[in-house]
């Protein structure tokens, strides 16, 4: 697929209202609230625009969006897009001192948050003194709502008209995202306008062809870069409506809004589909309208792909993309899945498999997943030594370990860093992991590497039982070892009651790596 010319003037939120210019009646988004129309979303989000601008807030200059899944948050990312202002997604999970890390570190001018999230952000200010942020807007406040914050409807009904579109340049800095601090200080992803357009344009229409008569919920939230696509740039992009949740998307909530909503996609990891599998209130498929599902974050174990296949007679388009590249590179192809691999390289961006002499590798064999293509972020913002690690000329360097197979499909093999050698070979913890969890009684599985007495790594199996199940040490390890090689069964296996995950659901294996040795 050709990648477009955009030009030198290009805003994605201009681009968008002009998509829905015939459209000022359909409901865009529908949250836990109410609806809005794709014309109220285009005024209010040209409003926001003028009022930031009024408020001494410059191009280029950032603003931190720290707000619950709802109606006012596509409105204030459009806006500060339109105004040519940078708004800087940060996730809502987070403790007020990760919070304020990100205030001093964007250099924010403002903050866009949620009544509900109004105490976090006043505790992350009193830990940052050393920056000044000029005005807090807040969504729907409430009582404990501080005297100096406003109200988030103010921008929206500004007393000035609307300011025209800031004539930003598809290459010019769009947004922030901040990775999600699986290791390390969190990174400033920095994404430009275009990036947005490319991912809608190759993946959002070009991959799953999404349609005007869509009703679109992502679990995954519009912090994300998943997220982001699933529920914004993807949708608005061919006029879909879109269904948001303020809170937790545990299985209870998202079945409501399936059933509610009669949602056509749906947008989850593989965590949230086990999850809603497991649970005994699952609908059956004449309740539910679903006719395709999406998943990242972690890849899509076969079994788990299958059994909900079966159960909803629906596909899970299995992907993987990264904050670093803003959505899906790599992706299985709606009436073509091919679960246990996540399929084909999405057409405008290449796929290169290198070892760690930096030369490519032949089918069959694991390598370092790179990719080159148009919605790579500029940089990592103050920080020159990640990003020439990370954005190596036109390749981004995933981090990811695959191996290509003889159909032209990509199958997961872990993080680089999660990778183990066991007896000179290389064992992929998610291959164990995606064998654990076909036994019956098993819910979640996460695989480590740790040292024996002699010093040789052996693979250690975190084991999650289903409800009510049972199943012994011995009857797992058993149970791998009819179904793979004998040297990648666990010899350690360990029963908890939940494994320790980010907030998009990836499992911080690093944290059982911390517990063992402690």
């Amino acid at each position: 697929m050709a990648i477009t010319d955009l030009g030198d003037s290009f805003n994605f939120a201009q681009h968008l209202f002009a998509l829905n210019t015939g459209r000022a009646d359909k409901v865009a988004y529908i949250d836990d609230a109410g609806s809005l129309t794709y014309g109220e979303l285009e005024r209010r989000a040209t409003q926001v625009a003028t009022s930031l601008r009024a408020a001494g807030i410059a191009p280029e200059q950032r603003v931190m969006l720290f707000m619950h899944d709802s109606n006012d948050w596509p409105v204030s990312f459009l806006g500060c897009l339109y105004a040519g202002i940078v708004p800087v997604a940060v996730n809502t999970l987070l403790p007020a001192s990760d919070v304020a890390y990100m205030l001093g570190h964007c250099r924010a001018q403002a903050v866009l948050t949620s009544g509900g999230l109004i105490g976090v952000v006043q505790e992350a200010l009193a830990a940052a003194p050393d920056h000044d942020v000029r005005q807090i807007w807040v969504s729907r406040p409430g009582p404990d709502a501080p005297q100096s914050a406003h109200d988030f409807e103010a921008l929206c009904k500004g007393p000035s008209a609307p300011a025209g579109v800031y004539p930003t340049h598809p290459d010019a800095p769009a947004f922030w995202l901040y990775s999600s601090g699986s290791t390390g200080r969190p990174k400033g992803t920095v994404h430009t306008h275009g990036n947005l357009f490319h991912t809608a344009e190759l993946y959002g229409r070009g991959v799953l062809k999404l349609q005007e008569q869509d009703v679109c919920f992502s679990a995954a939230k519009l912090f994300f870069a998943y997220g982001l696509g699933n529920g914004l740039s993807f949708p608005l992009s061919v006029g879909a409506t879109v269904v948001l949740l303020g809170g937790r998307p545990t299985p209870e909530a998202v079945f409501d809004k399936w059933k509610k909503h009669r949602v056509t996609v749906f947008f989850g990891a593989p965590t949230g589909y086990a999850g809603m599998l497991a649970d005994p209130n699952v609908p059956s498929k004449g309740e539910v309208a679903l006719r395709m599902c999406s998943s990242a974050g972690e890849a899509l174990p076969r079994d788990l792909g299958e059994r909900f296949t079966k159960h909803f007679g629906c596909e899970i388009v299995d992907g993987i993309g990264s904050t670093e590249m803003l959505h899906i590179f790599l992706s299985n192809l709606p009436g073509d899945v091919r679960y246990g691999t996540t399929g084909f390289a999405v057409p405008g961006y290449d796929i290169a498999l290198r070892d760690d002499e930096g030369h490519e590798v032949k089918d069959g064999e694991i390598g370092d997943l790179y990719i080159r293509g148009p919605s790579a972020a500029l940089m990592y913002w103050n920080n020159r030594a990640k990003s020439r690690e990370t954005f190596q000329g036109a390749w981004t360097k995933s981090g990811d370990k695959y191996v290509r197979n003889a159909d032209g499909t990509y199958t997961y093999s872990g993080r680089s860093d999660d990778m183990l050698k066991i007896s000179g070979m290389y064992v992929s913890p998610f291959e164990v992991e995606g064998t654990l969890i076909q036994h019956p009684a098993v819910l979640e599985a996460a695989v480590i590497g740790v040292d024996d007495a002699n010093g040789l790594t052996r693979a250690k199996a975190y084991v999650v039982r289903k409800a009510g199940q049972d199943v012994t040490e011995d009857e797992l390890k058993a149970f791998v070892k009819e179904r793979l090689a004998p040297y990648k069964y666990p010899r350690l296996i360990e029963f908890i009651d939940e494994l320790p995950k980010t907030a998009t659901g990836k499992i911080q294996r690093f944290r059982l790596r911390a517990a063992q040795q402690g």
